[in-house]
């Protein structure tokens, strides 16, 4: 027979939600510091292609 589960906690469930927040925040911090090295050209873990000497003076 079903039996219904018992209620998660409020501490639990504030607990998964911080560690959910937490993880999007650090990958957008990541995301945002890899922008701006991609920017100012000194990335090195990034690898996107670069306009050619003759693809840019046209």
């Amino acid at each position: 027979m079903a039996v219904p589960k018992k209620k998660t906690s409020k501490s639990k469930r504030d607990k998964r939600r911080a560690t959910w927040v937490n993880k999007a925040a650090i990958q957008a911090k990541k995301a945002l510091s890899l922008g701006k090295s991609v920017l100012t050209g000194r990335s090195t873990s990034f690898v996107y292609p670069q306009p050619d000497a003759e693809d840019a003076a046209e």
